[in-house]
């Protein structure tokens, strides 16, 4: 059943691959209309014209810069009239423990994760209030609950999202938005792969062998966006049966 998502309106960044390419696949199965954003066009091409969704539905997009988040939400209001929802995935996970000081990894974990999600919900704001009507899917993590050695600045993005979520969720009732935080445990992702520490890389490497495959985000999406719309689901909160942090 897909009664509430039918002929919606989705944008979805870091959407080239894993968790956003799961989702633009099951969207597009359950016939809403999304739009995609994420850095490597030549991914998300392929994957609008496998969707059949056309060209028109790919917009090479950095969410590290607002100006390009705006001009991808502001693409998806041109092409099909308003925006529904916006999936706010794009992410990066490059564990290390501080001593580290992998300085350059904290910056992109910040500017990504935290950053390009505070720009999502500032590219769409406008069009949903005025609309009096949306939904804003931001992406946390179980790390936003549960902090481990070697993921403080990845858990404190990912807390952050949250924590902006919460703020969201209050401030936008008079417009009828609906928001929701989904925090994915263990699920197969490219996030391994920011890892930039080859002997962290390793370990977490060995830990995804038992991830859900992309697809159980992509249900988790689904449940929240099909809710009727006075139903606002906040957040959800999975992981593998298997995985104990």
């Amino acid at each position: 059943m897909a009664d509430n998502i039918e002929g919606k309106v989705v944008v979805v960044t870091g959407a080239s691959s894993g968790l956003g390419e799961a989702v633009a696949r099951a969207l597009a199965k359950a016939g809403a209309k999304p739009v995609l954003g994420a850095r490597r066009l030549d991914r998300l091409l392929a994957l609008a014209r496998d969707l059949k969704l056309g060209d028109q539905a790919a917009v090479q997009t950095d969410v590290t810069k607002c100006d390009q988040v705006e001009a991808l939400v502001e693409h998806a209001v041109r092409l099909h009239g308003r925006i529904d929802v916006i999936i706010n995935n794009a992410g990066l996970m490059a564990h290390s423990p501080l001593e580290r000081r992998k300085i350059e990894d904290w910056d992109r974990m910040i500017d990504v994760n935290l950053k390009g999600t505070l720009y999502g919900i500032a590219a769409v704001l406008p069009h949903m209030k005025a609309q009096k009507a949306g939904h804003i899917i931001n992406v946390s993590s179980v790390s936003g609950h549960k902090v481990r050695s070697g993921s403080a600045v990845y858990a404190a993005t990912k807390s952050g999202v949250r924590a902006i979520s919460e703020a969201l969720r209050m401030e936008v009732k008079a417009y009828n938005i609906r928001t929701t935080i989904i925090s994915p445990g263990m699920v197969e992702s490219e996030l391994v792969n920011s890892i930039t520490e080859p002997d962290i890389a390793d370990a977490v490497q060995k830990m995804y062998e038992a991830a859900l495959p992309a697809q159980s985000f992509a249900s988790m999406v689904l449940f929240a966006m099909n809710q009727p719309d006075d139903v606002d689901i906040n957040e959800i909160l999975f992981r593998p049966t298997s995985q104990e942090l």
